[in-house]
């Protein structure tokens, strides 16, 4: 099994190798691909020192798997011709999700869609995924009507440039900025580019991702985006309706029975999800579990992971892991 990571000196790129270690994928060979500018470079994997190289000589190496996360516009120019030579693509990008032709994938959602004719499939957004995880089977048994999010995402979403401009101004250091304000000890309500609807584009992908994921436009959505000055993973307060009828009982019984969710409710003794503690850790956390008081059928939650992780590297590694488990590469 021949694997690429493109964008491998990237914050996702170093997770994507950590997780590919950790869960032992059966890697032979391991490409490690950057731009220019980082081609010699070398990187350890499982104790040996690969050196970085190229597009055009990891794509002359047709390897079976492709995990990308090197941005939008290097996912458009390269991946279909990752996808020409026979690789499958998995994507970390925007660049495919909202393309019909091309799969939007949460293995523990929607995975078994996938077939041998799918060459990119796309990644989705790291808010999306978590809050889908958490709700996915919430929505089979009863039915998910509208869902509102804000969202408290952490610095690391943003990449290398956020978490030194963080750290910077946390020690009063002057340095390249990647937001157009201070982020320590400030929350901007502000995350990508904003669209004519007065929505950004971070909030779009989580309703229109949603919506591809589940496999249901009648959902509706409706989302706030913001950065605040942490590290270690994205928060997010949902409210959700429901077309059915239920008890918080039943909520915490389908939550408990929900792969890939760890349930942290205990407001008593002050246990609830947090980043600091979903660091590092593969799985959706959620808690704050309550009812809605000023509608029926509806339910306040408050759900938390890794944003690095299950967000992003952890989610595409899953994908190549099923690929590989159902033989369709």
């Amino acid at each position: 099994m021949k694997v690429a990571v493109v964008g491998a000196t990237g914050l996702v790129g170093g997770e994507i190798l950590k997780v590919l270690a950790e869960r032992d994928f059966p890697v032979t060979e391991l490409l490690l691909v950057a731009s220019e500018r980082s081609v010699g470079k070398q990187m350890e994997f499982k104790g040996k020192q690969l050196k970085v190289i190229g597009m055009q000589d990891a794509i002359a190496a047709a390897p079976q798997i492709a995990i990308f996360s090197a941005g939008g516009s290097t996912s458009t120019e390269w991946a279909p011709k990752f996808a020409e030579v026979g690789t499958v693509v998995v994507d970390n990008s925007s660049a495919w999700r909202m393309d019909p032709s091309k799969k939007l994938v949460v293995p523990e959602i929607n995975a078994k869609e996938l077939t041998k004719e799918d060459k990119i499939i796309a990644n989705p957004n790291c808010s999306t995924i978590q809050m889908v995880v958490a709700l996915n089977k919430l929505h089979e048994e009863l039915q998910m009507k509208r869902i509102v999010v804000s969202t408290y995402q952490s610095v690391t979403g943003t990449g290398v440039k956020a978490v030194d401009q963080l750290m910077n101004e946390r020690g009063g250091k002057e340095g390249e900025k990647a937001y157009p304000y201070q982020i320590d000890l400030n929350v901007l309500p502000h995350i990508d580019v904003f669209q004519d609807n007065g929505y950004t584009k971070e909030e779009m992908k989580m309703i229109l991702e949603t919506k591809k994921i589940m496999g249901d436009d009648s959902i509706r959505v409706t989302a706030t985006a913001v950065r605040i000055p942490v590290m270690g993973g994205h928060s997010e307060s949902v409210n959700v309706e429901f077309a059915k009828d239920f008890t918080l009982d039943e909520v915490y019984r389908i939550l408990g029975e929900t792969e890939g969710v760890v349930v942290v409710d205990d407001v008593k003794n002050l246990k609830y999800p947090m980043p600091q503690d979903a660091h590092g850790k593969d799985e959706v956390f959620v808690g704050r579990v309550r009812l809605d008081e000023t509608q029926p059928r509806t339910l306040n939650m408050w759900i938390v992971a890794d944003n690095l992780r299950k967000g992003a590297a952890t989610n595409a590694v899953q994908i190549a892991e099923y690929l590989v488990k159902h033989e369709l590469v």
